[in-house]
């Protein structure tokens, strides 16, 4: 996929070509990716994504939110902010933050859960503390999880920058479904 973004000035017409970006990147069939992992526990498949041995689902390659560490009931994720994650006012959108944030609880969540199980997200609660650029360099947002239920799960994340500098937080709430239960 080629993503071609141009300048435009206030009148609505193309600015100078020195203002234009462009982003191309791939990713393969998420659905084929989900069928390789379906016999996995979620920490197993997890782990087989951040290693390279399943692909990537396609989010990554959109935002450039990669998965690095994975422990039970723990993951990290990174970015490095760029320009095609700002807002209108030059900063990193606060969707990108969420994402992020969201990823990190509901993996944490994955991580704890046997092969046939899986999550969603019921609710997120994001609190933004400062702004990103990409002047920030590359941020980790850490996916804990707090309690684990049978039909409920409780994760909390945070980003920080290599110095430990706090950007967000946010806490989640995740429903579970259980194989045993069909």
């Amino acid at each position: 996929m080629t993503e071609t973004v141009e300048g435009v000035d206030d009148a609505g017409t193309t600015a100078d070509a020195d203002r234009t970006r462009t982003r191309t990147y791939s990713w393969s069939d998420p659905l084929a990716s989900f069928a390789e992992g379906a016999g996995l526990s979620g920490i197993e498949y997890l782990r087989a994504m951040a290693e390279g041995r399943i692909p990537w689902p396609p989010i990554a390659a959109t935002t450039g939110i990669y998965l690095g560490d994975v422990e039970e009931g723990r993951v990290v994720f990174t970015l490095t902010p760029d320009e095609f994650h700002y807002n209108p006012i030059g900063s990193v959108h606060g969707g990108v933050f969420a994402t992020m944030l969201d990823s990190s609880c509901g993996c944490a969540v994955q991580s704890l859960l046997p092969a046939g199980d899986y999550y969603t997200s019921l609710d997120l609660s994001v609190k933004f503390v400062r702004g990103m650029t990409k002047d920030t360099g590359e941020v980790q947002c850490i996916g804990t999880v707090t309690h684990m239920g049978r039909r409920t799960a409780l994760a909390e994340a945070r980003i920080v920058d290599a110095n430990g500098k706090l950007y967000a937080t946010a806490t989640s709430t995740c429903m579970i479904f259980r194989a045993d239960d069909k």
